[in-house]
């Protein structure tokens, strides 16, 4: 009966987005049959399939090797924060971002993450029949983050029009980058964390299609070319000169350490957001109190997202347990929530332990909404920024959908 319910979310998520979609006759089926199709094989695989697992669980064993090589730099500053019985959230999640981002931010100045962006890129467009930039913007998102990824895509997002603008946006809502992995694999299980990777991407890609369709004809499904005054040659995004005087880059420590310092802004940006958040919740939790004392945030989200955490596929208590956490993820941040379930997720059932991972695995939430138009402001015009401005209640939807179809389609194959 379960996996049934689970189905029928599944269907009803979809339903939702062509209820609310902007133009139902432009809706290619065709290519949202065939990355859902390409979404289930992949989630199949990943955990059904050994060789699917054992791959998942290596790629979550790397980063927690990583993790574990910043614990020594952390150790060697800070010795009291590690050598303790039990690190604390900042310490155990989010320092190792000082190694991690730069790990990242060295494979794209070397042009091996640059590659693979390029050639995942075009895969993902030629399966799934989606414009080019947008395919080339999903795979960005899973390796460089939104705000990241906008600002590469700087030259494209002043090209294309504000309706393409406005997917963009939508799409940036769920994203995850790779380089926060490893603190989401210290606080959940790291398989299902890297499976919601690109489930949220094809999601995306699908929810995206549906509320707002696009035409693109041949002559704009065109990736923009990099270019300045004191070069002749273009290079197309994704490529790479021949040689050092096509393009200049810049000196290798100078931008290591312009990485370094742009995690450690990440790391106090993350952490603000999250005392904040959790503070202003209980602020609302003693207010909400105060009117009727079993009144509280988590009882009216889980009451609100109870139908939606329902048609995962759990019973009754499970399900507004779900729906208590999708709520506070969307109202605070996946950290908060991450950092709440983390000592005891072990004990939940599998189906809701693999659910509630992949949903809480990306940044859709309503802080993201204002990065979001932050960066787009200074990247576009005026009107291109109104348009997005005015699509808020669209981004947020999609990022909801993206984030319960991924849940929903893992919870297909775990139980």
């Amino acid at each position: 009966m379960y996996l049934l319910v689970n189905i029928l979310g599944i269907i009803v998520f979809l339903g939702i987005a062509f209820i609310f979609s902007k133009n139902k006759k432009e809706i290619k089926w065709r290519s949202v049959i065939t990355v859902l199709v390409l979404n289930l094989v992949i989630a199949y695989c990943l955990t059904q399939f050994a060789w699917g697992r054992a791959a998942v669980e290596a790629a979550a064993n790397g980063f927690s090797a990583l993790v574990e090589v910043a614990y020594q730099g952390i150790a060697f500053a800070l010795p009291s924060w590690v050598h303790v019985k039990s690190m604390d959230f900042v310490t155990s999640a989010l320092l190792p971002i000082l190694l991690i981002v730069p790990v990242f931010d060295i494979l794209t100045y070397i042009g091996i993450l640059p590659w693979i962006i390029k050639w995942v890129g075009k895969g993902l467009a030629y399966i799934t029949g989606q414009p080019k930039f947008e395919s080339f913007f999903a795979v960005e998102m899973m390796f460089l983050g939104n705000t990241e990824a906008l600002a590469v895509s700087t030259l494209q997002l002043k090209q294309i029009s504000a309706v393409r603008n406005v997917v963009i946006a939508m799409m940036s809502m769920s994203c995850v980058t790779a380089s926060i992995l490893g603190a989401y694999t210290q606080m959940v299980p790291g398989q299902y964390v890297l499976t919601a990777v690109p489930l949220n991407i094809l999601n995306a890609v699908i929810v995206t299609s549906i509320l707002m369709p696009t035409s693109v004809s041949p002559e704009e499904d065109t990736i923009a070319k990099l270019g300045s005054s004191s070069q002749t040659a273009e290079v197309a995004v994704g490529e790479h000169p021949e040689n050092a005087e096509e393009a200049k880059k810049e000196p290798f420590f100078s931008f290591l350490g312009d990485s370094i310092l742009g995690a450690g802004k990440l790391i106090l940006i993350i952490t603000a957001n999250v005392i904040a958040f959790v503070a202003l919740a209980a602020l609302i939790d003693k207010i909400l109190g105060a009117i009727n004392p079993s009144l509280s945030l988590e009882h009216i989200l889980g009451i609100i997202m109870f139908p939606f955490a329902w048609l995962m596929g759990s019973d009754v208590h499970t399900a507004f347990d779900f729906a208590q956490n999708m709520g506070t993820k969307l109202v605070t941040n996946e950290f908060v929530v991450m950092g709440k379930v983390s000592s005891h997720i072990g004990s939940y059932a599998p189906h809701y332990r693999a659910q509630l991972t992949v949903f809480l695995t990306s940044f859709a939430n309503l802080s993201t909404v204002g990065m979001i138009i932050g960066a787009f402001k200074g990247i576009v015009n005026r009107e291109v920024n109104n348009a997005i401005s005015k699509s808020v209640g669209y981004m947020i939807l999609s990022g909801i959908l993206v984030s319960l179809l991924s849940a929903g389609i893992v919870g297909l194959f775990v139980w």
